[in-house]
């Protein structure tokens, strides 16, 4: 089921197309990675999402019906432009924000102190914002996003200015809230993230959805018929086989040999081939990274 759906979405400011006819589908409970170079319009789009903006055309659904004012307390939206109260503490900020979103102040309190407990800030309660470190900044602000409980969360470039301890600690607990059934849509440019946390993405580029799918369909569909074997030798000759050999590293024991497969080859002739002549510990088809499949589409 889709949780989050757009349709035929189409924004321009002035001269400015910024999304034409846009059209993503995010399951239910799932990472969804939005994804695109810089203008591409995904934060244009993300802010329609959330009804900062509404769209020219088109419409978007949540749940399967049209989404309305009061879906925005479903929501929770962490903006690529950071922005908190410098000068007001750190606790007054979380709580500040809690209540904007409908929540209690007891019901904040006890929510802030469990997640600042957990984030390793309480020390900071009442200390001004403009005290913190960018990175415990960002921590208050992630915080601040997750509070009420929200069946939907976007992010825009959470992990930008983070540390790798810090970075990993709000990917595992990405990971905890799609385990709780939360549906979370990840605007990122790190292509690492992409792969060990989306399901599906979408990849928008001048304005338009061009390409969407899961992450392992895509990187699949996307292969260069290059296969890695791990031979139990310390030589590899290629002479009797001529095949294309992309690298060819040795080690005392074994060598690491990359192929690109002939396009009139089978998968099972390359790997008797190779099997007649060595002995191969391991073979993997190589599927190219997330990183590489962006670059691949959006310098078409």
């Amino acid at each position: 089921m889709h949780y989050v759906e757009t349709k035929d979405v189409v924004k321009q400011f002035s001269q400015h197309l910024a999304l034409n006819k846009v059209n993503i589908q995010v399951p239910q409970g799932s990472v969804f990675g939005l994804l695109g170079p810089n203008g591409a319009g995904k934060t244009t789009l993300i802010r329609i999402i959330t009804r900062i903006t509404a769209p020219d055309s088109g419409e978007v659904l949540l749940n399967g019906r049209p989404l309305s004012r009061e879906d925005i307390y479903k929501i929770g939206y962490l903006p690529e432009e950071r922005g908190l109260y410098k000068k007001m503490k750190v606790g007054e900020q979380a709580m500040y924000l809690a209540r904007l979103k409908g929540m209690s102040r007891d019901q904040a309190h006890i929510e802030i102190t469990k997640w600042f407990k957990k984030f390793d800030i309480m020390t900071w309660y009442n200390r001004k914002v403009e005290e913190l470190s960018k990175g415990m900044q960002q921590k208050v602000q992630f915080i601040s996003t997750i509070i009420h409980n929200p069946d939907l969360l976007i992010f825009d470039e959470p992990f930008s200015g983070f540390d790798p301890v810090n970075a990993e600690l709000i990917k595992q607990e990405m990971l905890k809230l799609k385990a709780e059934g939360k549906t979370i849509i990840l605007s990122t440019h790190n292509m690492e993230s992409v792969e060990a946390l989306c399901d599906e993405i979408a990849l928008i580029n001048k304005s338009e959805v061009v390409l969407q799918g899961s992450v392992y369909d895509l990187r699949n569909q996307h292969k260069k018929d290059i296969y890695k074997f791990r031979l139990l030798c310390n030589t590899f000759d290629n002479d009797s086989l001529n095949l294309e050999v992309l690298s060819n590293i040795r080690y005392n024991e074994y060598t690491d040999v990359r192929i690109k497969k002939p396009t009139d080859m089978e998968q099972s002739q390359l790997i008797k081939l190779m099997l007649d002549r060595y002995q191969i510990a391991a073979f993997e088809e190589e599927l190219p990274t997330m990183n590489e499949v962006f670059i691949e589409t959006v310098t078409q």
